[in-house]
């Protein structure tokens, strides 16, 4: 009994003195530099968002400015005023299909909405390609009765918007780590 105690005491020991060598070498995400050199925040203010190119006037078109909006508030929050060090472009398509349709009307009441994105991290003093990556989003939506158009059409709409900010959440924590780790 007594050794068992001892060993459990030993292993507390050996976990709290391994905590206390790292703790020095943990800085979070998000923190100020200490030794001058830009943080996190201020890299990711740097990444300049050219408009995505779609036909105007179009759903995807929305969608585009709907992703560069969401990607623009998780990437700068209200701040302005950085020059740019790097250019982000996009590419997405997006796709709808019915999960489940009524065998009394044939209209589905059940939708999937996707989006398929693709973007191209470019360093802006050289040109050159830095990272490239690509990201989904499937999200679903149920669809009202065929008299409820204007649901219908909001159902869409919110969809679109869910699935747009996850793709600006999935870039914003892919940029994150790039400028943390450097790949």
């Amino acid at each position: 009994m007594l050794s068992a105690r001892i060993r459990i005491a030993a292993r507390l020991l050996a976990v709290a003195a391994l905590a206390a060598l790292t703790a020095g070498c943990f800085q979070p995400m998000y923190a100020e530099r200490s030794d001058g050199t830009p943080g996190l925040r201020e890299k990711l203010m740097g990444v300049e968002l050219p408009p995505i190119s779609k036909p105007n006037a179009s759903r995807e078109a929305r969608i585009g400015v709907e992703i560069r909006n969401a990607l623009a508030f998780k990437l700068y929050g209200t701040a302005t005023g950085m020059p740019p060090t790097h250019r982000l472009d996009i590419r997405f398509t997006s796709t709808r299909s019915s999960l489940i349709v009524s065998s009394t009307t044939g209209l589905p009441t059940s939708e999937n909405l996707g989006i398929d994105a693709q973007y191209n991290l470019v360093d802006v003093a050289t040109g050159k390609s830095v990272m490239t990556g690509s990201t989904f989003s499937r999200v679903s939506y149920d669809m009202p009765g065929s008299y409820q158009r204007f649901s219908r059409t909001r159902a869409v709409r919110d969809a679109e918007d869910r699935a747009a900010n996850e793709i600006a959440e999935n870039i914003t924590t892919r940029l994150a780590s790039f400028f943390t780790a450097g790949t």
